[in-house]
């Protein structure tokens, strides 16, 4: 039992020796690099991240209100308009039959009402029959109104600036409008018009603003409190070449959770020049909402922390070299405030620490040492007895 043991330490001496060998091989080294950098002044910003997809500002559906058959359809997808172009117009036939029944039942009212009036005994009965003459013209006045603006409407034009992106109306459709009017020839969904829908399952027309975008956003609850309305945004995209500026334009009350995490909507809208941008390209935006200019910095590296205080390597201007406590403010970067302890132009010391690997293992290759060979054949320890001289083959002792 002992001889066993003896060999099995023997084994792990030797295999301790080799492990350690390959340690020794594969051990790093570090080394450092010191520079002098001057404390100067800078601009210290704060800012939270997310990401979002722009958007265009303004998509419009665009549909007939009125009801009648397509006698025209004006643009094409891909088309650009203007406000006011003409999309699409229907024919007019009962529209015309309509204003002229309407402007008959008017001028009907009016003699009625002009004749009671010529009548008038001063009685409490021709007193009610002018009133309700009165109010029976009123109602035809109405009526010829609509009928003037469902002949207006007859003619679809675009109530916003951009794109046509969908047409889905030919010449010789028969369409049916909405149930009620409106005095704009807006289509359902324009900002300022009319928002009685249509009949048709979709849009005739879409038309996407070019000129304004926007992305929507989702931050969480300790980042929402952060900022405000009109924060300034910096965009940036693998798709664009430079920076897309924009301000915070809404920030939501209401959260949603997803996978147990609260997030607020944040609605950004673009500033500046747009004529790079398309729908869906994805950014990742920068809402900046502390920015403070002449800050005096030096580089995070330089300061260091001792039982609670921090210091800096400051140059003397004999050169030599003082460990001078500092108070630091916020952190930017690469770079950290310093409140007190310097002044512009100091020179502090940084050292960068570089770790330089020694041996095989960090590069990659195959290490040449190997374990130890043992000469002879592999004894017999079946006796219990460890060979002559109690040392391991092929050993020197």
């Amino acid at each position: 039992m002992v001889a066993a043991l003896a060999v099995v330490m023997a084994a792990g001496g030797t295999a301790a020796w080799w492990a350690l060998g390959r340690d020794q091989a594969s051990a790093s080294t570090a080394s450092s690099t010191t520079t002098t950098v001057a404390a100067s002044t800078s601009t210290i910003e704060q800012s939270v991240s997310s990401t979002g997809t722009l958007t265009p500002t303004v998509q419009e559906d665009v549909s007939f209100e009125v009801s009648g058959t397509v006698t025209a359809v004006s643009v094409a997808e891909g088309d650009t308009v203007t406000v006011g172009q003409t999309l699409a117009t229907v024919d007019t036939l009962q529209l015309n039959a309509d204003l002229l029944d309407a402007k008959a039942t008017l001028a009907t009212a009016e003699a009625k009402l002009s004749d009671l009036e010529d009548e008038d005994d001063g009685t409490t009965t021709a007193d009610a029959q002018i009133s309700a003459a009165t109010a029976q013209v009123a109602v035809a006045e109405a009526a010829v109104t609509t009928a003037e603006e469902a002949v207006a409407d007859a003619t679809l034009t675009a109530p916003v600036a951009g794109l046509v992106t969908a047409v889905d109306v030919e010449v010789g459709d028969k369409i049916s409008g909405s149930s009620s009017s409106s005095a704009s020839g807006a289509a359902t969904g324009a900002t300022g018009g009319a928002t009685t829908s249509t009949t048709a399952s979709t849009a005739q027309f879409t038309i996407v603003g070019t000129d304004a975008y926007q992305t929507s956003l989702t931050l969480a609850d300790s980042d929402v409190a952060k900022i405000a309305v009109g924060d300034q945004v910096e965009m940036t995209s693998d798709d664009l070449a430079d920076t897309v500026f924009g301000v915070v334009s809404s920030i939501g009350l209401i959260s949603t959770s997803t996978s147990g995490t609260a997030g607020y909507p944040v609605v950004v809208d673009v500033t500046g020049d747009v004529s790079a941008l398309r729908d869906g390209i994805s950014v990742t935006a920068e809402i900046i909402y502390s920015r403070r200019t002449d800050v005096l910095t030096v580089p995070s590296a330089a300061v260091t922390q001792e039982d609670g205080t921090s210091y800096v390597q400051k140059v003397e201007s004999d050169g030599t070299v003082t460990k001078t406590a500092v108070v630091t403010g916020e952190t930017s970067g690469t770079v950290i405030e310093i409140t007190s302890g310097l002044v512009e132009g100091d020179e502090v010391q940084v050292t960068t620490y570089i770790r330089t690997s020694t041996g095989n293992s960090s590069s990659g290759t195959t290490s040449n040492e190997q374990m130890p060979q043992f000469s002879g054949e592999m004894p017999d320890f079946s006796s219990g007895e460890m060979p002559a001289g109690g040392q391991m083959p092929g050993g020197n002792g």
